[in-house]
């Protein structure tokens, strides 16, 4: 089996992409698994399809590059947007579902491709630290020097640990100062760091709102660049019209063979 593909990266997060529109496309966990290998497939740390769906401009199916289907990926779902209106979806806003609910998108006037991500209610201390969830499950643990922590060993411990065994996590290592915050992510399902993670991003921006409600914008670096997360802060721990904002860049396209 032949199919044509597509790779696309926001923030140094990469995905496959293929066009599944017409729906007579089914992959397996191990055809998925390889295609994302990044020695012996073409490598990416999600492959995603693009599917029609009544009612939405198109629907998002997501998966990790484990080869199983993942929870909401903001990246992904930001690259998967671009790509629509490559492949001939000309609009300058979008509404897409996917496995979280409904999402919108915008092209910005500056490139960039923002996401409306899910309503946040609620964020728990966990032993000094917090978890939420932004469409993913997500850990945040603030750093006072993030680019010299061990993300992979720290992360996977807290990944693996015994409160998060059973579904897993994602381990957000956050530092922060005036200006942002700089966010490195171990991501379940690649079970490495990543360049990049959406809903890390958004998991981080929000913990680290500022105190008093209303809008907010907090400016991200992550080691594959820059994003911002925009939100509204309408309680303690209650955030709305909460969008995810940065590039989402074409890589590359081609053809792969698959064993059927």
């Amino acid at each position: 089996m032949t199919l044509n593909f597509y790779k696309y990266q926001g923030t140094g997060n990469d995905f496959v992409i293929i066009d599944n529109r017409e729906g007579t496309l089914s992959l397996n966990t191990e055809q998925i698994a390889h295609i994302c290998n990044r020695r012996f497939g073409i490598g990416a740390d999600g492959l995603m399809l693009l599917e029609s769906k009544a009612g939405y401009d198109f629907a998002m199916v997501y998966y990790n590059a484990d080869g199983r289907e993942g929870s909401m990926c903001g990246n992904g779902g930001r690259c998967l947007t671009r790509f629509a209106f490559d492949r001939g979806i000309h609009k300058t806003s979008f509404l897409f579902t996917a496995v979280d609910g409904d999402h919108e998108a915008t092209l910005a006037e500056n490139g960039w491709i923002n996401l409306k991500m899910k309503d946040v209610d609620g964020i728990t201390d966990h032993h000094g630290d917090f978890v939420l969830d932004t469409g993913s499950p997500h850990y945040v643990k603030q750093c006072a020097d993030v680019m010299n922590t061990d993300v992979f060993a720290e992360g996977r411990s807290i990944r693996y640990s015994k409160e998060f065994t059973e579904k897993g996590i994602n381990v957000n290592f956050v530092e922060s100062d005036e200006k942002k915050i700089v966010v490195r992510t171990y991501e379940r399902g690649v079970e490495d760091e990543t360049f990049s993670c959406g809903t890390g991003v958004t998991a981080s921006a929000l913990v680290f709102a500022h105190n008093e409600n209303g809008f907010n914008r907090i400016e991200v670096q992550t080691k594959g660049g820059h994003l911002a997360v925009e939100f509204e802060k309408t309680g303690e721990d209650s955030f709305r019209n909460i969008w995810l904002c940065g590039p989402a860049v074409f890589v590359f396209k081609g053809e792969i063979t698959l064993d059927s």
